[in-house]
């Protein structure tokens, strides 16, 4: 079968990885014949310079002059890998200011609580402890922890001290769980700005890969807003994933997703694979997302979610979009309003094209649906809108989803 090509990153240290084969070569020795793609690890170029200890003088080369070279070349070599050092340097800083917030969770549970004469099953996973109002929480994914009493989720720390949560609160529809301890001497996580981020940023993962706890994969930011993955957790409706080719197994789940300086900026949950095992292509939950999700259970023991109150057009498209006066497929179509909805009461029409939500551009009907569901319940937030290829901009003042599913 042919070997797949991964793209080389391109990061300060190809100059380097390129400039030692360019050495070698003029120098009349010969390297041996491998090919690095550099797509992470800056270890990979590192090691390289190990390839000066393979190579064999050539016939008739002056020793005395072949050693004077290989002295400039090895300097050379030397400066260019400083940077290189630095990045390395870094990395390991983040490891080692992270690593006491991170924990290994084990849970224990007997299916759903309907089913009888079922087995224990156990599951093993990851966390980050945070802090809030002087309190101290583990963040994780509810599958984690799911049907699991208190006494069964049993909760390594770094310092390999075991603890079980005194409270519980969990999320079906983004799969985010809350752990409350109670622990002394715990430290918690700082928490980044998961907006900011850009395809290509550098990321770390922690987490406890089948059960190997404390684990470091390191990679990049390859996609965000991820919306329409078919996943195995239980009802998890609301999805904005980051994707990361950062290495992420079983037992990774809900560990932290970094950036460099060490903050938090996603919650590990699912990978696609056709093995089970890493393949390059993992799922973060984004921690704005995560955090809001937990400031509501932590402070009301439940999600309140805003609503709007339009049908949207999931198979939106470009022809669609043309004969409604756009130029690309952009924003959610509104194809029908409920009664007495904010919608209905803001004056949106079938039609109308919802381009920005409380000045954020809407990339598809899911897109807004995500942003919508994280407002505020009573937050006025303006639209702007096409519509009868006009832009307007209008005010909405968003509901609490609940009390429109009990008037169904």
């Amino acid at each position: 079968m042919p070997r797949k090509e991964r793209p080389a990153f391109n990061y300060p240290g190809d100059r380097t990885v390129k400039r030692i084969f360019q050495l070698l070569h003029a120098a009349g020795e010969r390297a041996p014949r491998c090919f690095v793609h550099l797509y992470g690890s800056p270890t990979i170029v590192l090691c390289l310079a190990i390839c000066a200890g393979w190579t064999q003088p050539s016939r008739g080369q002056n020793t005395a002059s072949l050693n004077d070279s290989r002295d400039a070349q090895y300097e050379e070599l030397r400066r260019g890998v400083e940077s290189l050092e630095r990045f390395s340097s870094a990395l390991k800083k983040v490891v080692t200011v992270v690593r006491p917030t991170v924990v290994h969770i084990e849970s224990e549970h007997t299916g759903d609580g309907n089913a009888r004469n079922q087995r224990p099953t156990e599951e093993t996973g990851s966390g980050v402890i945070i802090e809030r109002d002087g309190k101290f929480y583990v963040l994780t994914n509810r599958h984690v922890i799911r049907n699991s009493p208190l006494s069964k989720i049993r909760i390594k720390l770094a310092d390999a001290r075991i603890i079980n949560p005194v409270k519980v609160w969990s999320d079906r529809a983004t799969d985010i769980a809350v752990l409350q301890i109670t622990a002394k001497e715990i430290t918690a996580a700082r928490l980044g700005n998961s907006d900011e981020l850009e395809i290509g940023d550098f990321v770390v993962a922690v987490g406890s890969p089948f059960g190997l706890s404390h684990s470091v994969t390191f990679g990049i930011i390859s996609a965000k807003g991820r919306r329409d993955l078919e996943l195995a957790a239980d009802g998890l409706s609301y999805q904005d994933f980051l994707q990361t080719d950062a290495a992420i197994n079983p037992g990774n789940s809900g560990g932290p997703l970094l950036n460099l300086r060490g903050e938090v900026i996603g919650i590990n949950t699912a990978i696609a694979s056709s093995s089970g095992g890493s393949e390059g292509i993992g799922f973060s939950i984004p921690i704005r997302m995560a955090t809001i999700i937990a400031t509501q259970l932590i402070d009301n023991g439940m999600v309140t979610r805003a609503y709007l109150g339009v049908q949207l057009d999931g198979s939106f498209n470009e022809r669609t979009a043309q004969r409604l006066g756009l130029t690309r497929r952009e924003g959610a179509r509104v194809v029908q309003i409920t009664p007495n909805s904010p919608a209905a009461a803001a004056r949106l029409q079938i039609d109308d094209v919802i381009l920005k939500f409380d000045s954020t551009s809407i990339e598809d009907d899911n897109h807004l649906i995500n942003l919508v569901s994280l407002t505020p319940v009573g937050k006025e937030v303006p639209l702007v809108i096409l519509r009868a290829s006009e832009f307007q901009t209008i005010r909405v003042r968003v509901d609490e989803r609940r009390k429109f599913e009990e008037e169904r």
